[in-house]
């Protein structure tokens, strides 16, 4: 009779490495971990979030968190990126039309993506971080800079370009801010084609003026 050797163990994971995810489903999980960190910074803003949090939140093991995204300044930067995706096609809608009427359209299309409330809640978490931590205000600002700011500045053939866009991304995101954020009234709750109507010339003018 044949002796009966049991099955050799399994090989033993290594400390903090997270266990292959199979192919369907890594993209899944990273996607719950992101959907936790969004929802995670959006609740306790960028200081008091860990990467801990975030893990047990999203039901898997911190070492899967690194292993996807690496520290939290990194998730952080995931979550924006996510986040600010809408408003990240300005640009196009700049370029849609005549450069004189640019400024309309850009405001238009911003304060719609604040009105949407499936856009406008994972917008708060990221700037209610920017505002408060300057961490997630350089994550912010790096972002913003080179996929948004710089891309319109490009196709603006006047003096001082960067400084308009800047200007008038000012104008747009202290409007919203108050607006949003801190809903300090009338704003808060005034009239949106009235804000547009307000806001839009002088987007323009800065952007074309002067």
């Amino acid at each position: 009779m044949s002796e009966q050797h049991p099955h050799p163990p399994s090989t033993p994971r290594r400390r903090g490495r997270p266990a292959r995810a199979a192919g369907t489903d890594a993209p899944a999980t990273r996607d719950r971990i992101l959907h936790a960190a969004r929802e995670e910074f959006a609740e306790r803003g960028y200081e008091k979030t860990s990467v801990r949090g975030i893990a047990k939140a999203a039901g898997v093991d911190s070492a899967l968190v690194h292993h996807y995204f690496g520290t939290k300044e990194q998730m952080f930067e995931a979550a924006v990126e996510i986040a600010a995706a809408p408003a990240l096609s300005a640009p196009d809608v700049v370029l849609a039309g005549p450069l004189d009427s640019a400024g309309e359209r850009l405001t238009r299309f911003f304060f719609g993506v604040w009105e949407n409330p499936a856009t406008r809640a994972p917008l708060l978490a990221v700037v209610r971080s920017a505002l408060t931590n300057e961490a997630a205000a350089t994550v912010f600002r790096r972002l913003i800079v080179s996929q948004l700011l710089r891309r319109i500045a490009a196709e603006i053939e006047l003096p001082d370009a960067q400084l308009r866009t800047e200007l008038a991304a000012a104008q747009l995101v202290g409007a919203a801010v108050i607006r949003y954020v801190v809903k300090v009234e009338p704003l808060a709750s005034a009239d949106l084609e009235r804000i547009i109507e307000r806001v839009a010339p002088a987007v323009q003018a800065h952007l074309t003026g002067p």
